[in-house]
């Protein structure tokens, strides 16, 4: 097109000059059919069929319909398991609060002491559990009325810091490759518990494992669990010192929470020394932060002179106190002693001078004649 051309110039009858027909002769050529108005014929053995002379590939060798489904795109709103129960998708974040619920849902765990010989310990001032690898740590569940028929026990293991929270917790690469079970990536473990069922979720990932929750035995008000940790805190390409969280959820049978527990674990070689370390620390760094707030805020008054009493007194002190030497050999000691006598000497001639120079002139009259000095003579003589 030449550019003093407009387009209402531009036919389209007009001849391209690299196509032997014109557009409009082009456009008459196209086939377009309504595939809501094809007829369903024969079937071709390879997937296709033919109408009026035009193959349509089948999807699934079934024809197509003229309903649209509007699901087709939908992602499914929840994941059925083998045995048949639906849970809903878990959130990316996971929420780490407690939440009792109206079930009252509470944990108790039993009171081991710090000994060395321990496996497993609960501190509840730091609200943390300290376990040996691959040990069995008893969870007592309480309830305060019996929740649905069909009640799972889920427990689920995330990092605790932020900038590790989205990471997925998983065993090492060392003790995965040492064990031979089908769910041996999974750091937390049921013990004891045939049912015990080990899931991953498709979206974020993360790993549990559930138990169904059984009702308290006859004079019994707790239902007991045995959970194992199975890959030390410290353990290269797993935790890798990362501080970790167990969230203990009670669900009911369509999996929604029906209460949550959370609590700080550690994977060590010896929990109760651990546990009575990080005791003592915590209480050290509460009790020092009270001791600097109530000096700076009552500082105490000090002045110069109460600073040299002190330091006179205390001086005088030290000169007073005896000191005891051993000292091997005579002749070593013939040495310090003829050093310690000399210096005892000067401390007496100190003493003598400083008496001298301190003792007091006559006064001098306040009126009448000045007194003279011995074999001096007045003016008047």
């Amino acid at each position: 097109m030449m550019e003093g051309e407009s387009l209402d110039n531009l036919h389209l009858s007009q001849t391209l000059p690299l196509s032997q027909d014109s557009f409009m002769e082009l456009w008459d050529n196209v086939l377009s059919y309504d595939i809501t108005t094809l007829p369903a014929t024969d079937i071709i053995h390879n997937g296709s069929c033919r109408t009026d002379g035009v193959d349509m590939m089948l999807i699934n060798e079934q024809a197509l319909t003229k309903d649209f489904d509007e699901k087709l795109f939908e992602l499914p709103a929840e994941t059925v398991t083998k045995d048949g129960i639906t849970t809903p998708p878990a959130s990316t974040v996971p929420v780490t609060t407690d939440y009792p619920g109206e079930y009252g849902f509470n944990l108790r765990f039993q009171k081991s002491g710090t000994a060395k010989s321990v496996t497993s310990t609960f501190s509840e001032l730091l609200n943390k559990l300290y376990c040996q690898l691959a040990k069995t740590s008893p969870v007592e569940v309480y309830v305060s009325k019996e929740p649905p028929q069909g009640a799972v026990l889920r427990a689920t293991a995330v990092y605790k810091k932020t900038e590790h929270v989205a990471d997925v917790v998983r065993r090492c690469p060392h003790h995965q490759n040492v064990d031979a079970v089908e769910h041996r990536s999974h750091l937390i473990r049921v013990e004891g518990n045939q049912r015990a069922q080990y899931f991953e979720d498709q979206h974020t990932k993360r790993q549990s494992v559930t138990v169904p929750y059984e009702t308290p035995q006859l004079g019994s008000e707790m239902t007991t669990i045995l959970l194992s940790f199975m890959c030390n805190s410290s353990c290269m390409g797993g935790m890798n010192r990362r501080p970790i969280l167990t969230i203990l959820t009670l669900e009911s049978p369509e999996g929604l929470v029906l209460g949550r527990r959370c609590f700080e674990v550690r994977v060590c070689a010896c929990p109760g020394r651990d546990r009575k370390t990080e005791e003592e620390n915590s209480t050290k760094t509460q009790n020092g932060t009270k001791q600097t707030k109530k000096r700076k805020s009552n500082p105490p008054p000090c002045t110069t002179s109460v600073k040299k009493s002190k330091s006179a007194s205390s001086a005088e002190e030290e000169d007073k106190e005896v000191y005891v030497l051993n000292i091997r050999g005579r002749e070593r000691y013939e040495m310090f002693k003829k050093i310690n006598d000399g210096l005892e000497l000067l401390d007496k001639e100190n003493k003598t001078k400083s008496k001298v120079s301190v003792k007091q002139e006559a006064p001098l009259p306040s009126s009448g004649k000045r007194l003279m000095p011995r074999g001096e003579r007045s003016d008047s003589d």
